[in-house]
């Protein structure tokens, strides 16, 4: 469900690997947005009442057959537009303008020059990122062309009567410096929508649609020490109290001290009540000999919520599960009917949950990405060191050991991720130079040396990402000497250990995980 009484931008994604962005710089604006299949009906997009809609850029040429078109019920709506690359070149097809294969594919940076004062672009040129092969050969009736570059002459238009906008680049990337600017314009000044999507009305939204949903219901919520789950908690009980449950359920996966800090976070600092569960002996049974990572979170959400059930039974009138499910959780668990995209990977929040579950969730973070939930917890009031905690898999470390899962092998991969986060913390890069950093333990054994002897040991990778939002992301260049320090320490000190690599792959085309 949508926020009540919020001003909202509807994005139509056309299969643009860049259309998350979009949403980003949208809600960087304080304006609610939500991302939407172009496949995807009236009634689910309009229910929005968008103040505006934006078209996002894909791969397809308008002039292929079965191409994507824009629905008609967004010209009906009568509500601004933006076309962005792809998004722009089907508003000028469908409105009767001419598109071509351009002769030279434009890709990478470039500099347009705005041809005239308008509300979206600002004179008299900017530095833009391109990504295109089709370009415009004639705008339709009624628009005007406001840029143009070197290799495309209407880089931009406008029909100013009816507020709809063309660009050919692409403004939600961090590549066009006053890209936020652009769309900013468009949502707030062209749109007119309110820029109130803020962590103080999210929270009143929240708890106003919490109370409503449960009434004097009973609600467990499932908890791991990680942000997300820390905050929906936090939001839950803010809003009906004593009503609510925590429940932490020791998989076992956790990293090296979790456990103990869990405990002492809810109970002690957050005030909840919390039933605390080792279940780490079940788990590990379920995940004997198990090697494929979707059988794995499988599993994993099955024995989740099974405990979970066996724990509601000590509470009375049990009916909802609070989870600290994210958008980004939603947008890439996404089935293939249901968005441009494949699927990337299940997420124990989304897509690893049994269908016979007997209760309903609650998921009061369903549409807000990291940054907003990290913003949120602040404004509820929650320490730093729940807020800033390193992301953590919801099937905790059973994704980052790769091939069976034994507590040996959980073991000897605890220790080397200790060693990494200590190391990284030793030298300030936690929180400032790494937006999630961890081991990996590979089902690799390689040729070593120690001792003047030969070893086959096994093989630990290291990874450490910098990201905004955690839809993208680049691997986080450490200094040689912190990468040296780590690699000597987990060959020293962890047994088993011959040979640590660094991960240098980027999101995309990688995922931040291994699994």
């Amino acid at each position: 469900m949508h926020p009540k009484n919020i001003d909202s931008i509807a994005i139509l994604d056309f299969g643009s690997q860049y259309a998350k962005l979009i949403a980003r710089r949208v809600r960087e604006a304080n304006v609610y947005c939500e991302l939407f299949p172009y496949t995807s009906s009236s009634q689910e997009v309009m229910a929005l009442e968008p103040k505006g809609i934006i078209l996002s850029g894909g791969p397809a040429s308008v002039y292929e057959q079965n191409s994507p078109r824009i629905p008609d019920y967004v010209f009906d709506s009568k509500t601004p537009i933006l076309g962005i690359c792809y998004g722009m070149q089907a508003l000028t097809h469908q409105l009767g303008g001419k598109v071509t294969p351009a002769s030279k594919r434009e890709y990478g940076s470039a500099i347009v020059k705005v041809h005239m004062d308008n509300s979206l672009l600002s004179p008299p040129e900017m530095e833009v990122w391109m990504s295109h092969g089709d370009k415009i050969d004639k705008p339709p009736d009624g628009y005007e062309t406001i840029a143009s570059s070197e290799n495309s002459p209407y880089v931009a238009i406008a029909d100013f009567e009816n507020k709809r906008f063309g660009i050919q680049f692409h403004p939600e990337v961090l590549h066009t410096p006053r890209g936020a600017e652009i769309l900013k314009a468009f949502v707030a000044d062209i749109c007119g929508a309110k820029q109130s999507w803020t962590p103080p009305s999210i929270i009143e939204d929240a708890l106003e649609r919490i109370r409503d949903q449960v009434g004097d219901h009973q609600v467990i919520a499932g908890v791991s020490g990680g942000v997300d789950s820390s905050v929906a908690a936090t939001l839950v009980h803010r809003a009906v109290g004593d009503q609510l449950t925590c429940i932490f359920i020791d998989t076992g996966m956790m990293r090296a001290g979790e456990a103990e800090e869990v405990v002492e976070t809810f109970k002690q600092i957050l005030g909840s009540k919390l039933i605390a569960v080792n279940a780490a002996e079940s788990f590990l049974e379920a995940l004997s000999r198990i090697n494929d990572p979707e059988k794995k979170r499988k599993i994993i959400g099955e024995k989740f919520i099974r405990h979970f059930e066996e724990v509601a039974a000590q509470v009375s009138d049990v009916q909802y599960l609070v989870q600290g499910t994210i958008y980004p959780d939603v947008v890439e668990s996404s089935a293939p009917d249901r968005t441009i995209s494949a699927r990337i990977k299940t997420h124990h929040n989304v897509g690893g949950l049994p269908s016979d579950m007997k209760f309903t969730l609650v998921e009061p973070l369903r549409y807000l990405f990291k940054d907003e939930v990290r913003k949120l917890g602040t404004a509820l009031g929650m320490p730093d060191n729940v807020i800033w905690r390193q992301p953590f898999p919801g099937p905790g470390l059973a994704v980052r050991c790769l091939g069976e899962i034994t507590l040996a092998r959980l073991e000897t991969l605890r220790q080397a991720d200790k060693i990494v986060v200590d190391e990284l913390g030793q030298a300030n890069l936690l929180k400032e130079a790494t937006a999630q950093a961890f081991a990996v333990l590979l089902p690799v054994k390689t040729v070593g040396v120690m001792g003047d002897q030969r070893t086959y040991g096994h093989t630990i990778a290291v990874r450490a990402v910098t990201s905004e939002d955690f839809m993208t992301a680049d691997w986080a260049r450490l200094p040689y000497d912190v990468l040296a320090r780590i690699s000597n320490r987990i060959v020293n000190e962890v047994a088993g250990i011959n040979r640590v690599v660094y991960d240098i792959s980027s999101k995309p085309p990688a995922t931040i995980e291994w699994e």
